[in-house]
């Protein structure tokens, strides 16, 4: 199976994918362990893709997304950002509402709380 084609089934097969250096429970980058850190203090449900592993893979998801970086957030298939926009989007409610409307369970009291502590 190509890199493309395992990176399409994995964003197809799950709800929020994270593709990043390390994995969730240990972050090999700076950007990456922020994006994660944020997920698991969310309590969001999702697949870490350890692009380290794979060198197929890692070149793969930029050519995926056309997006230069990496950790790359996917939601309901859709790719939402890297550690900048999903930073930007935490602290504005915009990661909120899009894990709403997608249908996303989080920890809406621990999301206030990274909005307070960075406020």
């Amino acid at each position: 199976m190509s890199a493309e084609q395992q990176i399409k089934d994995t964003v197809d097969a799950n709800s929020v994918v994270l593709f990043m250096k390390g994995t969730k429970t240990m972050p090999q980058c700076g950007f990456s362990s922020r994006v994660a850190g944020v997920l698991n203090f969310m309590g969001v449900e999702y697949m870490d893709v350890n692009v380290l592993a794979d060198e197929a893979v890692r070149q793969g998801i930029k050519d995926f997304s056309d997006w230069p970086t990496i950790p790359q957030l996917y939601v309901k298939g859709e790719f939402v950002g890297g550690c900048d926009i999903i930073t930007e989007m935490t602290l504005s409610g915009e990661l909120d509402q899009l894990f709403e409307t997608s249908g996303v369970t989080y920890d809406k009291e621990a999301a206030e709380k990274i909005r307070e502590a960075n406020a």
